[in-house]
């Protein structure tokens, strides 16, 4: 399928699809929805939970949708800011190619230019394998479907950032959400872009508690979901 880089609203980069009409991140902004929904209202709303305890914190994450690696970096800026470890997990069926990743701007975006070579380091760093990337963080990249997901209790984060229920509508069903519950920890949270209802009731139906949030720029609202305690 064809791929092409292209600029979002805030400035920053994306691929879109044009055979389906479909970015990897935002035309409204790729940063600031990667910003907003998954930083925000994941990895610091969770960060600062009674769940998350002592003077160094480590916290597990699991991307569904690794893509160009913009959610991965992000993560591991904020885990040096935040004095917390992170071990990334990044699920992709279909990883992005590198002539594709050096097209793209996010260390010029985000003003950390001098962090450019950890960005690159993300993307080489080799498949089914856990690579350091920095003092606080490391990376796992698993080349796999996200129907393939068996894990159970491990993460503390889900990062849902699948391409939409409009060209996937597969990968939002109770079946998938299932397998999301089931790897989280429990108290962990799942955050996505999408508000649909029927996502949400997806979410209800394996025993998530979800909550309507106010979306990105772009969109009225987004989802969070919790695993009971």
């Amino acid at each position: 399928m064809k791929r092409e880089v292209v600029i979002t609203a805030d400035g920053s980069s994306t691929i879109h699809l044009p055979d389906w009409d479909e970015q990897y991140h935002s035309k409204h902004g790729a940063i600031q929805e990667a910003y907003h929904v998954f930083i925000k209202h994941g990895l610091h709303h969770f960060s600062h939970s009674e769940l998350v305890s002592g003077s160094h914190k480590d916290i597990s994450i699991l991307e569904i949708g690794f893509g160009t690696g913009l959610n991965a970096f992000i993560s591991l800026l904020e885990a040096e800011k935040l004095n917390i470890t992170i071990n990334y997990f990044g699920v992709e069926g279909y990883p992005v190619l590198m002539d594709e990743i050096n097209q793209l701007n996010y260390p010029t975006e985000l003003n950390v230019e001098n962090k450019a070579p950890l960005f690159k380091k993300l993307h080489k760093a080799s498949w089914e394998e856990k690579h350091i990337i920095s003092e606080n963080f490391s990376i796992e990249k698993q080349n796999r479907f996200f129907s393939e997901i068996k894990e159970k209790d491990m993460y503390n984060i889900i990062y849902f950032d699948a391409f939409g229920a409009r060209v996937q509508p597969e990968l939002w069903t109770e079946s998938i959400f299932l397998k999301m519950y089931n790897a989280l920890k429990a108290g962990g949270v799942l955050v996505t872009y999408s508000a649909k209802g029927s996502v949400r009731r997806a979410m209800e139906a394996v025993d998530f508690t979800v909550e309507r949030l106010q979306g990105p720029p772009g969109k009225r609202e987004m989802l969070r979901a919790t695993k009971r305690l």
